[in-house]
């Protein structure tokens, strides 16, 4: 997308000149406008498996989350076990309508003074409307999206790169915890989650210091080669890795059960807003799950292709792609619970041809260097 078809409608990341100068295919995704790819989509996936890649991330949401109540708030509205959390872990977890459908799903950072929610873009004002609407006393709700530019340098040597930049000793940070760096003159939070199955770690930064720290990590990077990686190959990226996306894999009619997600529901730690249908779901298991399938042939499986078994539509596939890792095509969608033992066959329809695909046990990439 040229810059003379931009409008003020479309928001731009702290990072969006780079993506220009890059010379980056740009998309309009989540309300802003997004580099979906630099150099080729499988060309950006590969260099994240085999040495590392930079996203910008910024378009992802953060809330701060505050108070006396802040976690008693925070159990009530998100599935996982908040109080779990030690001073600098993070979370996955998920929030759930009263019928069990998924809000969203986000990662809860426990900081020292407050909690720190990051949710999905296309979601940003939706979850905070949602979490406002179920504010209590003694709870401070911010959103705070968008002051915060978010990088991520995801790869084999991703830390190699990180490591120019601080003295932190980045061994000492586990996967999923995160901790304040000095990076340079500035101090920023930091952590190790990642979206890839990679190592990796992601850097909140402060608007008016993204342009200090993108020159450092791109100063740091060229010895390593790293490369630009763009929305399409996240995309492929997760995938590899069974990580659901919102709004293909998971949605309001989707719950955490149906979808995999049970681990991340903590049935004992008292009341929270979708519990009762949940547990009812659980006990009496679900009618559909979410399920990997790999594909015989080149086919390429896309949303919304119809999931065949004995000649009748059983699902959909919700994500799917030819993956560049593997080199084979890949797909999830829900099928009937008779249907998601492993080693099961159903056929997907592409382009009226039925491509036969075999149910697998996840992640589909199974040599990500996460810690």
């Amino acid at each position: 997308m040229s810059e003379q078809v931009l409008t003020d409608n479309l928001k731009r990341t702290p990072f969006h000149k780079y993506h220009i100068e890059a010379g980056a295919k740009m998309v309009l995704f989540a309300g802003y406008i997004m580099p979906v790819q630099y150099n080729g989509i499988t060309e950006e996936h590969l260099a994240v498996r085999k040495n590392v890649g930079l996203f910008d991330l910024s378009h992802m949401g953060e809330f701060e989350v505050m108070g006396p109540r802040a976690l008693s708030f925070i159990q009530k509205m998100t599935t996982n076990d908040a109080s779990k959390l030690a001073v600098g872990q993070i979370q996955y977890s998920i929030m759930c309508y009263d019928d069990g459908g998924i809000v969203d799903d986000l990662l809860v950072y426990r900081l020292k003074d407050r909690y720190m929610l990051v949710v999905n873009a296309s979601n940003i004002q939706k979850d905070f409307d949602w979490l406002e609407t179920h504010l209590e006393a003694g709870v401070e709700l911010t959103n705070i999206s968008n002051q915060i530019g978010l990088l991520a340098i995801q790869g084999p040597n991703a830390q190699k790169v990180v490591a120019e930049i601080t003295e932190y000793d980045l061994n000492s940070l586990p996967y999923y915890h995160c901790a304040n760096m000095d990076f340079g003159d500035y101090s920023l939070l930091a952590s190790c989650t990642g979206y890839t199955g990679e190592d990796g770690f992601e850097i909140y930064i402060p608007t008016q210091l993204c342009e200090y720290v993108w020159n450092r990590v791109m100063n740091a990077g060229k010895k390593y080669d790293i490369k630009l990686i763009g929305l399409g190959a996240r995309d492929s990226l997760r995938l590899e890795m069974k990580m659901a996306l919102y709004g293909n894999d998971i949605d309001k009619t989707t719950t955490p059960i149906e979808a995999g997600l049970a681990w991340v529901v903590n049935f004992d730690k008292g009341n929270f807003t979708g519990r009762d249908v949940l547990i009812k779901q659980r006990d009496e298991k679900p009618n559909r799950r979410l399920i990997c399938l790999e594909l015989e042939g080149k086919a390429f499986p896309r949303h919304g292709y119809k999931l065949i078994s004995n000649g009748r539509t059983v699902g959909h596939v919700t994500s799917g792609t030819f993956s560049p890792s593997l080199g084979k095509p890949i797909a999830m969608g829900y099928v009937p619970l008779e249907l998601t033992k492993i080693g099961s066959i159903v056929d997907v329809k592409i382009r009226d041809k039925l491509f036969s695909a075999t149910v697998i046990k996840p992640p589909f990439y199974k040599k990500g260097t996460h810690r």
